[in-house]
């Protein structure tokens, strides 16, 4: 007598209040950009002063209210994707891995920042120019950012116990400056990259200045006990010996010994 034949399995289907989700989350992302390029066009043609938001709406193809229900303000209409990329940033910093450099971290974080505008180049950099030349809208970025940047601070600062913030510890105050420093590098080099109209590896050169931060601040920030370097260097004569803690980055070990090595040699 023949076996049986084996039927496959099919897949379990997804709930479908899973899949209606995301069908709206797609939803909600295809209006706001479709309102972020209707607002871009009419301040680019008509001036940003002039173009209103019932302008905005028509040119869209939605009502007053839906704009409402995406945007406070005609100039927070041409930032669509910043809520999204500070949720993304704050997911990354919660999911990190707790043995991973916590500047490290920081540094993942702010390149959500510069793929949101790198996904897209020729709106990123009309946007720069629109920025440039209306007062409002550049204040509106210049808020963007500063979210950003108290996220990474609080983030730092969480590596610290409450006793460091109040005994005259440097430690919180590098976590501070240090966060500062990444959002100023991302600035930087996202400005340098719109300026030449969005060409070149723009994630290679923000990896570039990443190597300066972390060569500057990495030992002062470090993972679990914070108050001490991932690693200590002592020369004699010809010889370099290395302690580092077990649960010390490679990469930040490796800085230390790099710097040890060049300071001895010269």
């Amino acid at each position: 007598m023949s076996e049986p034949r084996a039927t496959a399995r099919k897949p379990e289907p997804h709930p479908p209040e899973a899949a209606n989700g995301r069908r709206l989350s797609a939803q909600r992302h295809r209006v706001r950009q479709d309102l972020a390029t209707a607002a871009m066009k009419l301040f680019a043609t008509r001036g940003y002063e002039a173009t209103t938001v019932d302008d905005i709406a028509t040119a869209a193809g939605v009502a007053r209210r839906t704009f409402f229900r995406h945007f406070k303000s005609k100039e927070e209409a041409i930032f669509p994707d910043h809520e999204d990329t500070l949720v993304r940033c704050a997911d990354l910093l919660a999911s990190a891995d707790p043995r991973e450099h916590p500047l490290d971290t920081v540094c993942r974080g702010i390149k959500e920042v510069l793929r949101m505008y790198a996904e897209s180049p020729t709106v990123s950099v009309e946007r720069y120019r629109l920025t440039r030349e209306v007062p409002a809208l550049r204040e509106r970025e210049i808020a963007s950012v500063a979210r950003y940047q108290r996220l990474f601070t609080r983030y730092l600062l969480g590596h610290f116990d409450d006793a460091a913030h109040f005994d005259g510890d440097d430690d919180p105050m590098l976590a501070e400056v240090a966060a500062a420093a990444v959002v100023a590098a991302h600035n930087h080099v996202l400005r340098r990259w719109l300026r030449a109209g969005g060409k070149g590896d723009v994630e290679a050169q923000l990896d570039h200045a990443f190597e300066v931060i972390r060569t500057t601040f990495g030992t002062g920030i470090g993972v679990g006990d914070l108050h001490r370097a991932p690693a200590r260097v002592t020369t004699g004569g010809d010889v370099l010996v290395t302690v580092a803690r077990t649960d010390a980055p490679l990469p930040e070990v490796m800085r230390v010994i790099e710097r040890a090595l060049e300071a001895h040699r010269s």
